[in-house]
């Protein structure tokens, strides 16, 4: 199953273990538990700390398999599934932490784990394809290894498709926490544990309350936000950065292919790369906080303050918003009702839970045709609904899209509603423009790909927004109030790429410090 350089790197990998583990088996008579049964066969010879024995009960998922520390039940970790893909660095990390390699993640945050009271008994249901639940399944994996009252089994939703169809999973990473929905999307470890541990919220308040103010503060942790940061702290002022969520939409984006002088990457890979780089300098990071609203300073050079969703509020000389966009809703009636109840916005992660069945794709630009190309290798159908007369699609991506068989593309249709049965999708509704004709569509999925709308509204009445509510900024990057900058998707300029926003933002960051050192009565 593993070629021989891949075995190599975990031989390699299996070196760094520290205590005994042992893999227990539970096969069936299937084909992928003869994979499994393959893949654990080959994992037990690269380290003599690796044992290897078959599961007699009766009450687990079969093909599984569990990661324990000898003589121990203590580590609950386990895999339904085969955990390639995608999910094989889950399945790296998972032996190794068991095996009592440490985590990278910081002590303070694995002893809050540590700290948790109570039993709790995970479940992730996740697609090999999906590129953000990785991070989900690293993050509960840890906690049970770092916690011995913390359960947790990763799912592959696309081989338990009856326990799929029973609990109604249509989006992943999907997370059950002791019988009933926990979350779904991408969380990370802190996510995760500041919802499982109920007084995080107030402490980190309290913390962040007695902060003393910055020189500059971006708001927002994506590749602007992070050049921002980056460029602030090698001036040597203090430099903090506020974000909801480090990596912002880039942490959801598959393939890149156009960042300069790297030829390929992926979005968590790269939101990892841009942390490791902000915390090679003396930044402040402060992740998992919402920005609700900016008081400007009353005075040229005065402290503007930021208030947060959990009551706290920051002070800084300057400031840098970077808070990004998100995915824009077509908000049409049954789109809240259904969203990962087979509507869904991440064809990679979400696709493959509709094998074989009939969805839809709206939006017919770069975005909306290669999600259809993407969903066509998996699904039964794809009917792709684009508003406009003609597809704005490259000329070769619509050229590709135009040879599969299982596409049908509609233009001049605007979505009207998104109706279903039983608590999902069964169809949509949408209206021939040319005609007037209304139609319905049967399916039992809706990938809605239209386009990026600026978190912004936080700011409104705060400062100067564009009609379609992005920050104005001129050529420096600043805005309408003095010593506020701006950078990235959330602002006016054109080109809502990484490399963009990158530049963006340590423009943005060198204006800011290029009017401290012009108004000294900011320093």
């Amino acid at each position: 199953m593993l070629d021989a350089s891949v075995k190599e790197q975990l031989k390699a990998y299996m070196g760094k273990l520290q205590q005994p583990i042992e893999l227990v088996a539970a096969y069936d008579d299937s084909d992928k538990s003869q994979e499994l049964r393959q893949l654990l066969d080959e994992l037990e010879p690269m380290s003599e700390k690796i044992s290897l024995r078959t599961e007699e009960s009766n009450d687990v998922r079969r093909p599984s398999f569990a990661i324990n520390r000898v003589g121990s039940d203590e580590a609950g970790v386990r895999f339904a599934g085969i955990p390639m893909g995608h999910e094989f660095t889950s399945l790296v990390l998972a032996l190794l932490q068991v095996g009592g390699h440490p985590s990278k993640e910081s002590e303070e945050l694995q002893q809050q784990v540590r700290d948790l009271d109570g039993d709790f008994e995970f479940e992730t249901y996740y697609s090999l394809s999906c590129q953000n639940c990785p991070d989900v399944v690293q993050a509960l994996n840890l906690m049970s290894v770092l916690n011995p009252r913390i359960k947790h089994t990763s799912i592959d939703g696309a081989l338990f498709q009856d326990e799929v169809e029973q609990r109604e999973v249509m989006a992943v990473p999907s997370v059950y926490l002791n019988g009933e929905l926990f979350g779904q999307g991408r969380m990370s470890l802190g996510e995760i544990v500041a919802k499982v541990d109920t007084g995080a919220e107030a402490r980190e308040a309290e913390k962040l309350k007695h902060k003393d103010p910055f020189e500059v503060l971006v708001v927002g942790g994506g590749p602007a936000g992070s050049s921002a940061a980056i460029y602030a702290a090698r001036k040597g002022i203090s430099t903090g950065i506020v974000a909801e969520r480090f990596g912002g939409q880039v942490a959801d984006t598959m393939g890149i292919e156009n960042l300069i002088s790297v030829p390929y990457t992926e979005g968590p890979k790269l939101v990892a790369a841009m942390e490791q780089h902000v915390k090679e300098y003396d930044v402040d990071i402060m992740n998992l906080q919402r920005a609700e609203k900016l008081i400007p300073s009353a005075s040229r050079g005065g402290l503007h303050e930021v208030h947060l969703a959990n009551g706290a509020s920051l002070k800084s000389r300057t400031l840098v918003l970077s808070t990004g966009a998100r995915w824009r809703h077509i908000g049409v009636p049954g789109e809240e009702e259904y969203r990962n109840k087979g509507v869904a916005y991440c064809p990679h992660c979400d696709g493959p839970l509709f094998k074989g069945k009939r969805v839809a794709v709206i939006g017919g630009g770069n975005s909306g045709v290669e999600a259809a190309i993407d969903l066509a290798g998996i699904v039964g159908h794809v009917t792709l609904l684009e508003f406009a007369d003609e597809l704005k699609a490259d000329d070769v991506l619509q050229k590709k899209l135009r040879s599969l068989k299982n596409v049908e593309i509609l233009t001049s249709a605007q979505t009207t509603e998104i109706f279903g049965e039983n608590g999902k999708v069964s169809g949509l509704k949408y209206r021939d423009r040319q005609s007037d004709e209304v139609h319905d569509v049967s399916l039992e999925g809706v990938f809605i790909q239209i386009g990026l709308i600026p978190n912004t509204e936080w700011l409104k009445g705060s400062i100067e927004l564009s009609q379609h509510g992005e920050i104005i900024v001129d050529d420096r990057g600043e805005t309408s109030i003095p010593g506020v900058f701006a950078a990235g998707d959330a602002t006016t300029v054109p080109y809502k790429q990484i490399v963009i926003s990158m530049g963006d933002g340590s423009k943005a960051a060198l204006s800011a410090f290029d009017f401290l050192i012009r108004n000294p009565e900011a320093f």
